[in-house]
């Protein structure tokens, strides 16, 4: 997906981080609750990144991912609910993965509204920032038809613990919602895609 004119470039990630994989996986954990400090922008950046980023050209001169895809389908869409990160106002942004960039789509705090469809999740609310994932099955199933869905629920799973991992090594944390009523996410996030999974994104308490 292209930059638009009014996309939003992010910070560069960071390729060369300090803490062995090893030690991510032994600190990756679930966290439901945050201390309500702001995050950097740099930080959503490295998120998004983790999660759908780019990662290098591939033989048809297209562009890999962080996370695996069958058939190099990409079949996800990853969108950034801001409550609270320096430099961006409130509001929903879709991830530009090829620019690494962000693409208003509405204005607005909607962290309330999330947690209601999320049945009342509180962390959901109180999380400064909310990353979800979200599906368009179709580019999936022209190549694979009804093996497609199985396929397309496996890469939003590796795209999770990409973010399980990321949070864990910038000191964040986060945990994966499912439960959800259909319906109200799709209603509050007004996207066309189909959204799978929501993950609230802070720092922990002290």
């Amino acid at each position: 997906m292209n930059a638009t004119a009014q996309s939003i470039p992010l910070p560069s990630p960071d390729l060369k981080g300090s803490v062995p994989l090893e030690q991510a996986l032994a600190a990756r954990k679930s966290i439901r609750s945050f201390s309500g400090q702001q995050l950097e922008l740099k930080d959503l950046s490295q998120l998004l990144w983790a999660a759908q980023g780019r990662t290098q050209a591939n033989a048809q001169g297209g562009a890999k991912r962080t996370a695996p895809s069958a058939g190099a389908t990409y079949p996800l869409e990853v969108y950034a609910c801001v409550k609270s990160v320096r430099g961006l106002k409130p509001g929903l942004y879709r991830y530009l993965s090829e620019p690494h960039a962000l693409e208003p789509v509405r204005e607005g705090d909607f962290s309330r509204p999330l947690c209601e469809a999320a049945w009342n999740q509180r962390s959901v609310e109180s999380a400064p920032l909310n990353v979800v994932i979200a599906a368009v099955f179709s580019r999936t199933e022209k190549r694979y038809k009804e093996r497609a869905e199985r396929y397309v629920f496996m890469e939003a799973g590796h795209a999770g613990q990409n973010l399980y991992l990321q949070a864990a090594v910038l000191g964040l944390g986060t945990v994966a919602i499912g439960a959800f009523d259909d319906e109200r996410m799709q209603s509050v996030l007004g996207i066309p895609e189909k959204a799978l999974y929501l993950y609230p994104v802070g720092f922990p308490p002290p």
